[in-house]
């Protein structure tokens, strides 16, 4: 009877855990809406693919996730809110990093944090954020804002403007056995030469690229000082295992516990070496961002 009524209480702990996952989000991008990877989630460790809650399940389980974007794609914005809300069906989460917030904007993010959950939540959160420009609240907004209705703490993962700007002109050498290696740091020069259209004068390259690997640093720092599951939203770029911050985790002693999810357009497949899952999103128009800039000056 005792080994019934303990079987009993476990199967309805058991029920009153398991929290359905929200809806998925529709498709915002108006290209590959009939791609036959859209929506394909794969573990590439494996080559299996996986369905949401597969996914959701594997990542529950560590202790770091990093999630790489696509700054400018509706979706992805919206497919980390759906993580965010889905995740909490499993586990509580400890932290939420951000590569758009810098230091000097985390006062006013634990004041409206704050404010927020005691019902007076500010009336114009950008202002109150100090949000960047540079970052499109339309999109990031709704992460945001639910984020500041959690109990657990949102936090700066970038460099302020002040240090970008001190790194830039002392570049200071980066400790690390991995993240210094000739083959990462050619391939991040490549990746900065074609970013900046190919116009970027060679002299200020090695300034360049201690400012990108700084930021991935102070993104790994973060994430070792946050309270875990500690969650990044970043580019896709900072989250390659290959490149990016995993590598600098690895430096700093962090060698397990952290997986990687690229959210990528059909068409931009994702390598192993760089992510542990992907998933596919619809994607935007291709755009020459380029071209007003090669485009000569009207004459005068």
């Amino acid at each position: 009877m005792r080994l019934l009524l303990c079987c009993c209480l476990l199967l309805l702990s058991a029920c009153q855990t398991a929290r359905p996952l929200p809806p998925l989000p529709a498709w915002q991008s108006p290209q590959g809406r009939e791609h036959a990877d859209l929506g394909l989630i794969r573990d590439l460790r494996s080559g299996a693919s996986l369905t949401p809650a597969q996914l959701v399940e594997q990542l529950a389980a560590a202790p770091r996730v990093l999630v790489g974007e696509q700054h400018d794609n509706p979706d992805h914005h919206r497919l980390q809110l759906w993580l965010l809300q889905a995740l909490a069906t499993q586990r509580p989460q400890g932290s939420l990093l951000l590569e758009m917030l810098t230091p000097d904007q985390q006062d006013r993010v634990i004041a409206a944090h704050a404010a927020t959950l005691d019902g007076q939540a500010p009336a114009d959160l950008p202002a109150a954020l100090a949000w960047q420009n540079n970052w499109d609240w339309a999109l990031y907004g709704p992460i945001v804002r639910y984020a500041l209705e959690q109990p657990y703490p949102l936090q700066a993962a970038n460099l302020n403007r002040g240090e970008v700007m001190q790194i830039y002109a002392a570049r200071p050498e980066l400790q690390g056995r991995l993240s210094t290696t000739a083959a990462v740091r050619e391939t991040l020069l490549a990746d900065i030469r074609e970013s900046h259209c190919g116009l970027l004068p060679e002299t200020q390259m090695p300034a360049m690229l201690a400012v990108q690997q700084q930021r991935d640093r102070r993104m790994a720092e973060r994430l070792q000082a946050a309270l875990s599951p500690a969650l990044l939203l970043a580019g896709g770029f900072h989250v390659k295992r290959d490149l990016g911050v995993p590598l600098h985790l690895v430096d700093q002693g962090v060698d397990t516990g952290t997986l990687v999810l690229q959210l990528a357009e059909v068409d931009k497949p994702v390598s192993a070496a760089s992510a542990d899952f992907v998933w596919y999103s619809a994607a935007l128009p291709e755009q020459d961002h380029c071209a007003s800039l090669r485009r000569p000056a009207p004459a005068q």
